[in-house]
């Protein structure tokens, strides 16, 4: 019988490597897995590379896994921001690479990924430094750069809900990167508020099918100041 459910985040994480890629994601502060960063830090996998779309806020959830010393780079497209002193602390003091994509390549390279494949041609970043050591091409008489895709070992996503077989479905802007980062990593963890019984999920609804899912872990929605509950953004 499939059952992809863990029981706990820990033993969803047992697995992780010294040396991964690790793409995590969230927009902002929309379907940032929160609870497997965290659980990702206790585990203590070390050397990593992180893919993200920023560089954390703060000094929780990807800031507090910078902040323990055990990435080794950062591939993002908005690593500065008010609060994002723990990342620029480390790039200042040479303790942290970091790899600049615009925000559309970044989205279009894990996507590549999943996909199969090899390569992309874009204006974006064409004329810039980001094109520095990059084949270029001029087609139709317009600038383009070719961008590789970028592949993980291990995906750290949201989700709303999922079964036992892995299916899982979004709430709104927590989709954001999910489903391409499913799609080009080697193995996906994923965290659900519910667990549904198999056909409790509209098939229509299935954002990422089971096939790209290895592990899912339910974490209890945060309970609000007026006693109930509110579901991440």
């Amino acid at each position: 019988m499939i059952n992809k459910i863990a029981a706990t985040v820990a033993e969803a994480l047992a697995g992780v490597k010294d040396g991964s890629t690790v793409m995590i994601g969230g927009f902002g502060t929309a379907g940032i897995p929160l609870e497997l960063i965290d659980g990702l830090i206790a585990q203590g996998a070390k050397d990593l590379t992180v893919v993200n779309n920023n560089a954390g806020n703060g000094d929780t959830g990807l800031a507090a896994l910078l902040a323990t010393g055990r990435v080794r780079k950062i591939i993002c497209s908005f690593p500065r921001q008010a609060d994002s002193f723990v990342f620029d602390g480390l790039y200042r003091s040479g303790k942290l690479e970091l790899e600049l994509v615009p925000q559309g390549n970044l989205s279009e390279r894990i996507r590549a990924a999943g996909a199969g494949i090899g390569g992309f041609f874009t204006p974006t970043g064409y004329g810039t430094e980001l094109a520095q050591g990059k084949e270029t091409r001029v087609i139709d008489g317009k600038g383009y750069v070719l961008e590789s895709p970028i592949h993980g070992d291990v995906a750290l996503i949201k989700a709303e809900c999922g079964d036992r077989w892995g299916n899982l479905t979004y709430r709104k802007t927590a989709r954001n990167f999910g489903p391409s980062m499913a799609m080009a990593c080697r193995q996906t963890i994923a965290s659900v508020h519910e667990i549904v019984e198999l056909g409790g999920l509209d098939p229509e609804a299935v954002v990422t099918p089971a096939l790209y899912v290895s592990k899912i872990v339910k974490i209890e929605c945060q309970a609000t100041q007026a006693g109930g509950f509110k579901k991440a953004a």
